[in-house]
């Protein structure tokens, strides 16, 4: 009888309830969903994990008394907006993920972080969808010389893992994680399996070196990013480009970060030389009216640790439908319809036959509550046709008995409206400091209704 060969096997899980199964099939008898049933490497008789490198034996536990907390060395890209997101430059060792619409310039910035980080640090830049020449033709039109930047045209993780072994670079740059595949798996790369597996190793590679590591991903139709959720927990930072793909201004979010401020936004136009940084976006997204408009306010809102002063519009008009439309753009829509309903219980103005627009000008995503009141008195403004001064800025939450809320770093908000030209401003009573803000009229309320008396009257 022939003696069986201890290889590495493969096996098939469903990645929505996580069941085994002996061979491939297209609905999961478990749970019955369609299309999630993944082949995953199955590890051989040793004991042994299908990972490259992996250790055998267990690891030695230590206390955490005697770790030694120091702080990891950070490397400054050259682009002070960046290294804002990344929450004051880039960790050693630590994993980044960037997501965003394809064209909108993941490619463009890593380059440019890259052109400045090879001045004085190796580093090394996989594209699995572009040859070097392609690489290299970018840069010249960005004008970038890459001194220290080598290039390498690879979808095989164990290549780029051995030749990254070799060359030792102190950045590695992946483009994108979604056309790396591991010759563990025989499914395509892209899907589920392989981007799970491939970034686990790209991962445990940066703990063991003390790489830095940036990984390119794609998103799907709906704005997340492409391949499995669990990608986002094993790396270390998360940051996604917003903004349209049309217009200059790009945008870059941070949603996880285990080394900095989570929220954190950083600015950029895009160029015919690359991405730009915009220091002072508030003059931006600022656009003021020569003279007063309804339905136009102004918001001070909070983005990671930097105040951003935006514009909300809102038109209100009569709707020809049964079901009039709630339509918003940077806001919430589901916290429209709240904030309407708050408006007629403690206002004493119905919405039920009119159409409500909202917009915030710029691209710019408001997912804070301190936008409640802003968006309430611009949709009050436009109803009412009562025109608002465009030195007046509002800021406070509301609730759902009418009450105006603090929200968080009042003074500062206050100081940053101060800064951009602002004369007037209507906040929560907690939000406003004792000694004031020189220069500055702060109008303090505390219910909706004197916060409505304040832009009417």
């Amino acid at each position: 009888m022939a003696k069986r060969t201890n290889k590495a096997r493969s096996a098939y899980v469903c990645n929505a309830c996580g069941v085994g199964l002996p061979k491939w099939s297209g609905q999961c008898p478990d749970c019955g969903a369609w299309n999630l049933v993944e082949e995953v490497p199955k590890p051989a008789a040793g004991g042994r994990s299908g990972y490259a490198g992996a250790a055998g034996g267990g690891g030695e536990a230590v206390l955490l008394a005697a770790v030694d907390p120091q702080e990891r060395t950070r490397l400054g890209s050259g682009i002070a907006e960046f290294d804002r997101v990344l929450g004051g430059g880039l960790v050693q060792g630590s994993v980044v993920l960037i997501g965003g619409d394809p064209g909108i310039g993941k490619s463009t910035l890593l380059l440019q972080a890259c052109a400045s980080l090879g001045r004085e640090h190796p580093v090394l830049y996989v594209s699995g969808e572009e040859s070097p020449q392609q690489v290299g033709l970018r840069a010249r039109r960005l004008g970038l010389a890459g001194e220290g930047v080598r290039l390498l045209s690879e979808t095989c993780v164990e290549r780029v893992l051995a030749t990254a072994a070799t060359e030792r670079p102190r950045i590695l740059v992946v483009d994108s994680i979604q056309t790396l595949h591991t010759e563990l798996l025989h499914s395509a790369p892209g899907s589920v399996s392989q981007v799970r597996d491939t970034a686990a190793q790209l991962v445990r590679f940066a703990k063991q070196a003390d790489t830095s590591i940036f990984l390119v991903g794609h998103v799907t139709k709906e704005g997340a990013l492409a391949g499995p959720r669990v990608l986002e927990h094993m790396v270390d930072t998360v940051l996604y480009f917003e903004g349209e793909a049309t217009g200059s201004l790009r945008l870059i979010r941070s949603v996880k970060n285990r080394f900095g401020a989570v929220n954190e936004l950083g600015v950029f136009a895009m160029t015919d030389r690359g991405l730009r940084e915009v220091p002072n976006p508030s003059a931006i997204f600022l656009s003021r009216h020569t003279e007063s408009v309804s339905g136009s306010l102004v918001m001070v809102t909070r983005e990671g640790t930097r105040p951003l002063m935006v514009e909300v519009q809102a038109l209100v008009d009569a709707s020809p439908l049964a079901n009039p439309r709630r339509v918003t753009l940077g806001l919430d829509q589901n916290r429209l319809s709240m904030l309407l309903a708050v408006l007629h219980r403690h206002g004493g103005v119905a919405m039920f036959d009119r159409d409500v627009f909202v917009n915030v000008v710029g691209g710019v995503r408001i997912t804070e509550t301190a936008a409640d009141l802003t968006v309430l008195l611009a949709v009050l403004s436009s109803y009412r046709d009562h025109p608002l001064a465009p030195d007046l800025a509002v800021f406070g939450e509301v609730g759902l008995s009418g009450e105006i809320r603090p929200v968080p770093n009042g003074p500062d908000r206050l100081r940053e409206a101060a800064k951009h030209g602002i004369r007037r401003i209507i906040a929560p009573t907690a939000n406003v400091p004792k000694s004031g803000i020189e220069g500055l009229e702060i109008v303090r309320v505390k219910d909706l209704h004197e916060a409505i008396d304040a832009v009417l009257t």
